[in-house]
């Protein structure tokens, strides 16, 4: 069984598939997340892919999505 945990190179995740927001800017830097066995959720850097990478419950990734589209976020790009 692979192991995973937060910090680790994305180049130990070979066998996922990456998947960037369609709001990301021209130049394509965003953030880029992978599902992992188990269920948890990758998170690295599109600007360093192979990169270190966060690790996160689907639980988690779900909280960030109902914030991010409920406003918590928004002073950050405002």
């Amino acid at each position: 069984m692979e192991s995973f945990f937060n910090g680790m190179r994305a180049t130990g995740l070979s066998s996922v598939a990456w998947t960037k927001s369609s709001h990301s800017n021209a130049t394509g830097n965003c953030v880029e997340l992978a599902e992992l066995p188990g269920g948890r959720v990758a998170v690295r850097n599109s600007r360093d892919p192979q990169g270190p990478v966060l690790i996160y419950t689907r639980d988690e990734i779900a909280a960030f999505v109902a914030g991010a589209r409920g406003g918590d976020f928004d002073f950050f790009i405002g």
